[in-house]
């Protein structure tokens, strides 16, 4: 299994027979090298999204279009880009589970917030949410954008994920003292790799407070287009 960030929250995980993109913003991200994104996105099987706020869905729905494979997500949202763009996708919602490529994809709940811009101001898109995507022997657990939930218990209680990506670059989501308390309290992860973090000056720069708050579990701070085996 192989993972590599594509910076802020976007991620290109290869897994069983899967290349999923993960919330892809390239376009317009300040962290990401645009003269690499063939390479970011080659053999792509699927784009998983989280919300639709734009750091977030930004090249979704080019992607969809341009390579022909499905947007999966929050119903309303898909279904609406079904309807209104012509892609293809798999929408469904909180507690489903679906299969893509071998992998087994479960929708979680997220807090925070989702919409799409438009010119009279922000349009519902459906609930924000995470994943919990299993493969391989392994279970990651994908927050999104979030504040610590409660939810977080039964998630790390029902599905056990050993690796965690989670949103702590604060302002906007938990900051890494607050991710390292989320992991610490809800989960037993082996593996956490911090996201949403280090593209703008508003949000945190470094991971040392994840790191510093989880002494028993490798924190791997991501770099760019740089892959990590899991």
């Amino acid at each position: 299994m192989k993972l590599t960030w594509l910076g802020h929250s976007g991620f290109r995980l290869e897994i069983e027979e899967a290349v999923i993109l993960i919330d892809p913003w390239m376009t317009g991200n300040p962290v990401f090298p645009v003269a690499r994104r063939d390479e970011a996105i080659r053999g792509a099987t699927h784009i998983l999204l989280t919300h639709g706020h734009g750091d977030h869905s930004g090249d979704t729905l080019a992607l969809a279009k341009e390579l022909g494979i499905p947007v999966v997500g929050i119903f309303d949202l898909i279904s609406f880009w079904q309807e209104s763009e012509g892609i293809e996708g798999i929408g469904y919602n909180k507690g489903g589970t679906v299969d893509l490529g071998g992998a087994k994809v479960s929708m979680v709940p997220a807090s925070h917030s989702s919409s799409l811009g438009s010119p009279n101001g922000p349009i519902y898109a459906g609930s924000e949410v995470g994943y919990v995507i299993a493969g391989e022997d392994r279970v990651i657990y994908l927050s999104g954008d979030t504040t610590i939930m409660a939810d977080m218990g039964w998630i790390g209680e029902y599905h056990r994920p050993d690796v965690g990506i989670l949103s702590a670059g604060g302002h906007f989501t938990m900051d890494m003292k607050g991710a390292a308390f989320a992991a610490r309290k809800y989960f037993d992860f082996g593996t956490v790799i911090p996201c949403h973090y280090r593209t703008f000056p508003l949000l945190e720069q470094s991971a040392k407070a994840l790191a510093e708050g989880l002494p028993d579990v490798a924190v791997i701070e991501p770099e760019v287009l740089v892959p990590i085996e899991l």
